[in-house]
């Protein structure tokens, strides 16, 4: 399975300019694109919801190499309820810990060299203080299941990861596709997994003659399609096929074309100005303190 690719990890974020801080200034990490959509997404890649959204593709590098975050914001939504689903995302960057300590974000060092700190919205992350490699420096994605023989058989059998490490004391599992992509910890919590509403989605790429097979299998095996083989449309960009799944604990997967993403994910230089203009452009954060409101929250 090494034709497969881990690619991101979706973030709904409520105060866009608060999250441009962190993952531009504090992270170090570029825009890679920027996109808005007048209505929501066939596939819900904004959540549940119809109307005007953005996707902000940001990371250390293009996505053909490097495993990147999607950060979707949703006009008129301020704040999303944390679950007890997503517990991390560890990046070896010493400048990220050396961005933060000139900054002022907060940081609480776990263990010799290791940093936990929060995006805004409160997404764990976790900064080891070492000079960044050469390769990806994100280096997995940790999330919480409640049964972790169950879930490393979806992980493992069905979507074919191979199993990096297992720790029986911590209650973790590594997987991935490949030792130089970013990896997958699952931990099991001992508790009911709650994705509250800032659920959000890890996603994948294989070439396109798989995606048929991924979702026959998961038909076979009576697990979860949560949005079955369909195309999806970004203005101006090239056309690409998925398909969504959820795993035992209903962590959303996306698996998109290979071909055609590669296409659409390209770096667009104008991807930060982009950002910028879209965020100068927004209102809405004054209207509502204007009229004394608060934004909707999920």
């Amino acid at each position: 399975m090494t034709l497969r690719r881990a690619l991101h990890f979706v973030f709904k974020v409520g105060d866009r300019q608060k999250t441009a801080t962190f993952y531009r200034e504090v992270l170090g990490m570029k825009v890679l694109r920027h996109e808005e959509f007048e209505e929501g997404c066939k596939a819900t890649c904004n959540g549940p919801y119809d109307g005007k959204w953005s996707k902000s593709m940001v990371g250390f590098g293009p996505e053909d190499e490097h495993f990147v975050a999607e950060l979707t914001y949703n006009y008129g939504v301020g704040e999303y309820r944390l679950g007890n689903d997503f517990l991390g995302l560890t990046v070896w960057s010493s400048q990220a810990v050396s961005n933060a300590r000139r900054l002022g974000w907060p940081l609480t060092e776990v263990e010799e060299g290791t940093f936990f700190t929060e995006a805004p919205g409160g997404y764990r992350f976790y900064l080891l203080d070492k000079a960044q490699p050469e390769m990806d420096p994100v280096q997995k994605v940790s999330l919480a299941v409640s049964d972790l023989q169950r879930s490393t058989h979806y992980w493992a059998t069905l979507l074919g990861m191979r199993v990096f490490e297992r720790n029986e004391e911590k209650r973790t599992v590594l997987l991935g596709f490949a030792e130089s992509q970013c990896k997958l910890e699952l931990q099991a919590i001992g508790v009911p997994v709650d994705h509250g509403t800032a659920f959000g989605r890890i996603a994948f790429s294989c070439p396109r003659e798989q995606l048929t097979e991924i979702e026959a299998l998961m038909k076979k095996e009576n697990q979860k399609i949560l949005t079955p083989l369909v195309r999806l449309d970004t203005p101006g960009k090239a056309t690409v096929e998925v398909v969504i799944l959820a795993d035992p604990d209903g962590h959303e997967i996306c698996f998109v074309g290979d071909e055609a993403f590669r296409e659409l994910s390209r770096m667009d230089p104008n991807g930060n100005s982009l950002l910028d203009a879209a965020m100068a452009a927004d209102k809405s954060a004054e209207w509502f303190a204007r009229h004394n409101k608060q934004k909707a929250s999920a």
